[in-house]
């Protein structure tokens, strides 16, 4: 039988079940939102799918009930698992009202959810870092033991406001955890054309951080990385800079052409590390999950999706006037 990686690295088979399950069901939102999408009745879709692993893998390391994310725009994975509904994406998809990211103002992955600690994200990429080590500064002054959690794709590594949160984070020694899903392409250019070190964690000596690249495929090396950067963020020992090496499976949103920049063929071969299939894989191999049992989870999750889709379709839209709420003192 192969090794239970998981369990040395502290996950036990329940939790590593929760892990697939979270991964699958944000596989299984993101592509009803396509086929939303191109049946015209939602407005716009920006995917996870290739990610998954990453995101799940890291927020599974984090204190659920405490830590604090602010995510990017691909992380469906990272916003389940810290407690947003399918219910509540798909309303933030249809734009309804009961949207609890924005009431339907903002485009979908535009997250944000006081109660379950998801920062409001903006649109402008990046600025999401320097909001995360802001939430660290307040927390170590606050003397809370939390930690701030924040993502973003390989082209955000390369604006200012990357260099500003993470200089400011390694002098003050914050306890923040930046992680960078390098999924090959900003929109349409490829890596190579990005960056000019050989990968993103290098950065991170510049900033006086430890920086680890893992396989963003493999949800438990993502674990272990962030587990082990949690650790030294509540210990007092400052940021880390995680890169999970991933690949973007769809094109950068439902308004791109991805065949204009790059090959259907390597698209087709990183389909083969599909995080989705190869964790399912690894999980029957250790004897955690079954036939049985993943057709069970199936079912489940297609059950959540279907009604989440069509309780956000049937839902109101916000009224007109409501456009001015929250801009203007009331």
């Amino acid at each position: 039988m192969t090794e239970k990686r998981h369990e040395k690295a502290g996950l036990s088979d329940k939790q590593v079940i929760e892990m697939y399950k979270t991964m699958l069901l944000a596989r299984k939102i993101d592509e009803r939102m396509w086929l939303l999408n191109r049946s015209g009745k939602i407005p716009f879709v920006i995917s996870c799918q290739g990610q998954e692993a990453a995101q799940v893998g890291a927020a599974f390391a984090l204190d659920l009930e405490k830590d604090w994310a602010a995510p990017y725009y691909r992380d469906l994975g990272v916003v389940l698992a810290f407690g947003m509904t399918t219910k509540e994406l798909m309303l933030s998809a249809f734009a309804k009202a009961e949207d609890p990211n924005s009431g339907g103002r903002q485009m979908p992955g535009h997250f944000g959810q006081k109660k379950n600690r998801i920062l409001t994200g903006s649109s402008p990429v990046t600025t999401q870092l320097p909001h995360a080590v802001g939430v660290a500064l307040g927390g170590k002054m606050e003397k809370k033991d939390f930690v701030s959690f924040v993502t973003l794709g390989e082209g955000s590594s390369n604006q200012g406001d990357f260099h500003e949160g993470l200089n400011f984070a390694g002098v003050h020694k914050l306890p923040v955890i930046t992680m960078v899903e390098n999924n090959k392409y900003a929109i349409s250019v490829p890596f190579d054309r990005q960056v000019a070190s050989e990968n993103i964690s290098v950065r991170a000596s510049s900033y006086g951080m430890p920086g680890i690249t893992v396989d963003g495929n493999d949800p438990i090396a993502v674990y272990e990385a962030m587990k082990e950067a949690r650790e030294r963020a509540v210990s007092g020992e400052g940021p880390t800079l995680i890169e999970a090496i991933t690949y973007r499976l769809t094109a950068h949103s439902s308004d791109d052409d991805d065949r204009t920049y790059r090959e259907k063929e390597e698209v087709e071969e990183a389909k083969k590390k599909d995080s989705i299939f190869t964790f399912a894989n690894y999980l029957k191999e250790v004897g955690v999950l079954t036939d049985e049992i993943e057709e069970e989870i199936t079912k489940e999750i297609a059950s959540i999706v279907n009604e989440a889709t069509e309780y956000a379709e049937e839902a109101p839209y916000a009224e007109p006037e409501d456009a001015l709420r929250y801009v203007y003192e009331e």
